[in-house]
């Protein structure tokens, strides 16, 4: 992919900045997994991390599904929720 120099210049990114915000924004939309979209934008995933934090993105979702049943396996188990 080619982005020109001037539409980068007009967004005042660099070309690694435009890596890490279309890596982080991938992510986001779950398109790509943490590993792959720190590779996209040429990071570590710790970095990549690190990036995604800083854009508010969340590192994982659970969805109500999830939080329903770990709170019936804690019931099961006697541990107060």
């Amino acid at each position: 992919m080619t982005i020109p120099d001037s539409v980068l210049e007009q967004a005042g990114l660099t070309e690694q900045d435009a890596k890490i915000e279309i890596g982080c924004r991938l992510f986001q939309a779950r398109r790509l997994s943490l590993w792959q979209s720190a590779r996209w934008a040429g990071l570590a995933r710790v970095e990549m991390e690190a990036e995604l934090l800083r854009r508010g993105i969340a590192l994982y979702e659970i969805t109500e599904e999830q939080i329903s049943t770990e709170l019936a396996a804690m019931d099961r188990l006697g541990i107060p929720g």
